[in-house]
């Protein structure tokens, strides 16, 4: 079922980003969810993307309470035709696309190398390394569009350091580095802005699955590191062609 795109709201809130399309990947919990509404606070209209619906329509919820707008797009990001008929659905309702959150991304297992399933990198491989690809493919044109197209994408420190049983999302995390490192390199006389943002250690489900005995409580919340993403979102950030660490807020007491 191809999703219906509403126009977008009126800025409720007289943000940076009022009436610009947003879309956001992983958007149904975690960073992504967190990003969506903050973009969205700020006066967006967010295209919220992921496979959860129930989780999606938490988020589009909490934006609409705000006084947001926001379209729901239940996807599996390894469906390479579904991301194409994203791209052709965006460009035939608003003819361009202003800001990209690629942020989803999976985890799968932890092991030694010699150990690892196949299926598992390859599964890895298709969510944080050839979606964002194909997402570049297919919304290249549209961000091209955009007067100010801003595309921001999740990385890890995993990838530019070798630890013991990371193999997987390490490596996919330094692919997808070196992918958006090479677009945004393609794009220096065009007012596109390509970044990459590594939002640290953060209380999400991946990070509980690689550390289940860890208290998220003591962790920083996705929330708080939403601030690089709308720095990176906003037409007048000129910023280009880097990996952003994000500042690890004060311990929660």
């Amino acid at each position: 079922m191809s999703p219906i795109f509403p126009k977008p709201m009126a800025d409720a809130t007289a943000g940076c980003l009022a009436g610009r399309v947003a879309l956001i990947t992983g958007a149904s919990r975690g960073i992504g969810a967190a990003v969506a509404k903050r973009l969205a606070a700020a006066g967006a209209h967010t295209v919220l993307a992921a496979r959860t619906v129930g989780g999606l329509e938490e988020v589009n919820d909490e934006i609409c309470r705000r006084g947001g707008s926001a379209t729901l797009v239940p996807i599996d990001l390894r469906n390479a035709t579904l991301i194409d008929q994203l791209g052709a659905a965006l460009f035939e309702r608003y003819g361009k696309l202003d800001i990209l959150v690629a942020n989803a991304a999976i985890l799968e297992s932890l092991g030694p190398v010699a150990h690892s399933d196949v299926g598992h990198w390859e599964r890895v491989m298709s969510v944080n390394l050839m979606a964002n690809y194909r997402l570049i493919r297919s919304l290249d044109p549209l961000l091209r569009a955009s007067d100010a197209g801003r595309a921001i994408f999740v990385t890890a420190d995993a990838a530019r350091r070798a630890t013991a049983y990371w193999a997987p999302y390490a490596v996919s995390k330094a692919a997808l580095e070196t992918l958006v490192l090479t677009y945004a390199a393609e794009l220096t006389k065009s007012p596109v802005r390509v970044n990459l943002i590594d939002p640290g250690t953060v209380a999400t489900a991946l990070r509980a699955r690689a550390f289940p005995g860890e208290d998220p409580a003591t962790l920083p919340t996705p929330d708080q590191v939403t601030d690089a993403f709308l720095a990176l979102a906003d037409p007048a950030c000129q910023t280009h062609g880097e990996i952003i660490t994000v500042t690890r807020p004060a311990p929660i007491s």
